[in-house]
């Protein structure tokens, strides 16, 4: 089944939690982002990361191919009274200079992409000595709580899905940008509950690779229903605490492009 977030980009805008505050201020403690920053994020979808920089003083450019995430996207964007230039294209379609960006971000996204050939592109893309920070907002399923409830009812529906389960740390992603020549790697994590509704997780799931992303509306309709059934017998008190996980990968170009 092809997965298209653009089928359910009002409920992304407004039911999915982006990244924290404590996410954005890590970043630029820690010198990994200043402002006036060139930023370029990749598979931008509503702008959470985008949005998130271009506040804090950086000058944005979003990359994702689907008209409907970049229009809701660009809504958000005026709302919080930030400019953010959209490109729209595939991240491994995308043409932009050598030398062009000082940061490049990818929230949420590298599993998406073609991981060998975006490395490559990224590292293009930066300036000597600028940096790749591939992040990931992970929700937590763990032993009989709410998200593992909610996974375990999604399978019933989507038994194909295989996104479930989930420890929110991405190993991998660093074997994908040495093997691209990135230097410097270092990688953090730290927990934290996400506030939801019953009204805000039905839609979140809905959002979702799993459910909205990927099923005709009749099943859509018929598993949220399930969800607001199953959330008011196993999970009443809200607003729900519902534990996540932030993990961040950054990694450095070489002082001299090769």
């Amino acid at each position: 089944m092809a997965i298209d977030f653009g089928r359910t980009a009002s409920d992304y805008a407004r039911h999915r939690a982006g990244f924290p505050d404590a996410f954005f201020e890590r970043l630029f403690a820690d010198g990994t982002v200043q402002p006036g920053n060139l930023v370029l994020d990749l598979g931008s979808g509503t702008g959470t990361v985008a949005r998130g920089l271009a506040v804090r003083g950086c000058e944005l450019t979003a990359l994702d191919h689907s008209a409907s995430l970049l229009a809701e996207a660009a809504e958000l964007d005026r709302a919080a009274g930030v400019q953010v230039k959209q490109v729209r294209a595939r991240v491994e379609n995308a043409d932009f200079a050598a030398a062009s960006f000082d940061v490049i971000t990818a929230g949420q996204c590298w599993h998406w992409f073609d991981r060998q050939r975006t490395a490559a592109l990224a590292r293009s893309w930066l300036k000597p000595g600028g940096r790749l920070v591939i992040a990931h907002f992970d929700w937590l399923p763990l032993n009989g709580n709410l998200v593992q409830d909610t996974e375990r009812l999604i399978l019933t529906c989507n038994p194909g899905w295989t996104m479930h389960s989930g420890s929110g740390l991405y190993p991998a992603w660093l074997k994908d940008v040495a093997e691209a020549g990135f230097t410097g790697l270092r990688t953090y994590s730290f927990d934290l509950d996400v506030p939801y509704s019953h009204v805000d997780w039905r839609g979140r799931i809905r959002a979702s690779a799993a459910i909205g992303a990927v099923l005709d509306r009749a099943r859509v309709q018929r598993f949220d229903s399930e969800l607001a059934t199953m959330l008011t017998a196993r999970h009443a008190t809200e607003p729900m605490a519902v534990p996540h996980r932030v993990w961040v990968l950054s990694a450095l170009t070489p002082g001299l492009l090769a």
